[in-house]
């Protein structure tokens, strides 16, 4: 609605996880080269948690988008019963003749990996909101880990959920299940300078240029009350443009934040309103230089050689980048080969 009247292409603060807004602060870059590590080394097992609306399910998609040699299953509704659990896993992973027992539908899903090993393609199960899973569920997955060769395993699991799925394997019925995880990933909220940049970085996504027309009181008002959770910096954002679009007015001031704290009835954080300097817009220019902001081009998304984490920048920066988009390996840059 308001895209036009603030010289938009598409929506900045949308809710829906788009890899194409992706905005990697350190515990996301860390998390996402993670995830692709595991892939690729075929770990086995992998657990990622993070507050709700951390950008966990975004991390997903841009590891999905990212592979081009992995065979995806994303299951986003896991409070099922065994059966359409196991039959909605075959179904994304494309199998449609699913048989009617489970004996030979475990037998189905094994050949279909070993067809896909055969093929050089690593089938990948990804669970989100796995902290909802029942434990007869859980059990499951565990057994499903059981597919492998003497050398490897066959499938590839990423358990992905909410903080409380820690809490969930640490349970004492599930001590195998806990004992098989091989990486463990944490992605945390943003810190408040990240959320400057993280708001100028989806403005700029979204065609709006380098400026951002959020006041500095603004700004600290949304850092204050999102506590850093780029979902509910999104949602304040967003309904922030469309009351300041409804008055006609080009800048996002504090108060309209407050008004829109209370119509969301998000406690207000905000610092006192005569800390607000009306008139002043936000670029990339006007904040420190962040060491955890690895903003991404959109012309070279995923950047293999920002998200993975110093250490790792060997020749298997080069594999790795072949391995999910060969079009990467040219261009990642390896100084200790």
């Amino acid at each position: 609605m308001y895209e036009k009247f603030f010289q938009l292409n598409k929506v900045p603060f949308g809710v829906t996880p788009d890899p194409s807004f992706l905005y990697m602060t350190e515990s996301h870059r860390e998390a996402l080269s993670g995830l692709m590590y595991a892939v690729l080394a075929k770990k086995g097992f992998v657990v990622l948690t993070g507050d709700a609306g951390t950008g966990k399910s975004t991390l997903l998609r841009a590891l999905m988008r990212s592979s081009k040699s992995s065979r995806f299953s994303l299951i986003l509704n896991p409070t099922l019963n065994l059966g359409d659990f196991l039959e909605l896993v075959l179904l994304d992973f494309g199998i449609e003749d699913v048989p009617s027992s489970k004996a030979k539908r475990i037998m189905r899903l094994q050949e279909f990996f070993v067809k896909l090993r055969e093929a050089g393609e690593t089938p990948t199960l990804i669970v989100d909101e796995a902290h909802k899973l029942s434990p007869e569920i859980l059990e499951e997955i565990r057994l499903l880990t059981n597919f492998e060769t003497a050398e490897r395993k066959l499938l590839q699991i990423i358990l992905a959920g909410q903080t409380e799925l820690r809490a969930v394997l640490n349970r004492e019925d599930l001590r195998q299940l806990k004992q098989r995880i091989e990486i463990r990933l944490e992605v945390r909220p943003l810190s408040p300078a990240d959320v400057r940049l993280y708001m100028a970085h989806r403005w700029e996504r979204a065609g709006g240029g380098s400026e951002v027309p959020f006041t500095t009181g603004a700004v600290a008002a949304i850092a204050a009350s999102s506590r850093g959770i780029p979902r509910l910096v999104n949602s304040i954002c967003d309904n922030a443009l469309l009351t300041a679009y409804g008055e006609s007015s080009r800048v996002v001031t504090g108060d309209h934040i407050r008004q829109v704290l209370r119509d969301l009835d998000i406690p207000d954080f905000s610092p006192a309103p005569s800390f607000t300097r009306t008139g002043t817009t936000h670029s990339r220019a006007n904040f420190e230089p962040s060491k955890s902001a690895v903003p991404a081009a959109a012309t070279d998304f995923p950047t293999i050689e920002r998200y993975c984490p110093e250490p790792v920048k060997t020749g298997f920066m080069r594999r790795l980048a072949a391995k999910f988009n060969p079009a990467l390996a040219r261009t990642v840059r390896v100084s200790n080969e």
